[in-house]
């Protein structure tokens, strides 16, 4: 599949492990629900809580085991994120972005950059108001950005 902002195709890909998870191996459903919300307190985000339980639990699918996301797990515990990860990650590259560009006012291609993450910004905010996962009378300013890349 071709990249959105760019002539380069990739195939580049993670793979889900192949059958189910052993028992034997890694942890029980209420342990990972209970290392979860552990890790989510001390301030880990959804992707890095799956690659600690994945590396040093020996759980390769949380959702093959409980049935439920990480996100879920921790929107069930009142752990959740205000925004979806994705797009907070987003929001922070553009944070990054801007402070380069205020020592750097000729930089052309950063300004592309900027404009290039801040059109992503946009259109997921589009799908996350339409699916409900986010308010729907939030919307991002760039200039009060900064505080949510934190």
């Amino acid at each position: 599949m071709a990249r959105m902002h760019s002539r380069a195709r990739g195939k580049a890909a993670s793979y889900r492990p192949v059958g189910r998870p052993k028992p034997e191996g890694g942890l029980s459903a209420k342990e990972i629900e209970k290392k979860v919300v552990e890790l989510a307190k001390q301030g880990k985000a959804p992707s890095q809580i799956g690659m600690i339980l994945r590396d040093e639990h020996q759980t390769p699918d949380i959702k093959a085991v409980t049935g439920k996301r990480v996100a879920t797990i921790l929107a069930d515990n009142d752990q959740g994120l205000e925004l979806p990860e994705d797009l907070l990650s987003l929001i922070k590259k553009a944070v990054m972005i801007r402070k380069h560009l205020e020592d750097n006012k000729q930089d052309k291609p950063a300004r592309r950059g900027l404009t290039l993450t801040e059109s992503k910004i946009m259109r997921l905010t589009k799908y996350y108001k339409s699916a409900g996962h986010i308010q729907a009378d939030w919307h991002y300013n760039p200039k009060q950005a900064s505080y949510l890349a934190e």
